[in-house]
């Protein structure tokens, strides 16, 4: 069975937008102290709706 080439394309744009996307969002959460992790978490939801635009 044949994969279509811009399929696989957009998969892999999507895996890399997702990867991407978790790297950050752990790095944040390390480098946030105690008691900014509230407001990181808070900003996921920006980061997001930036990525599904």
């Amino acid at each position: 069975m044949p994969f279509d080439p811009m399929a696989l394309a957009l998969f892999a744009v999507l895996v890399t937008a997702l990867v991407c996307a978790t790297v950050v969002c752990v790095v944040a959460l390390c480098r946030a102290h105690r008691t900014d992790a509230v407001a990181v978490v808070r900003a996921l939801a920006d980061l997001v709706a930036v990525l599904t635009r």
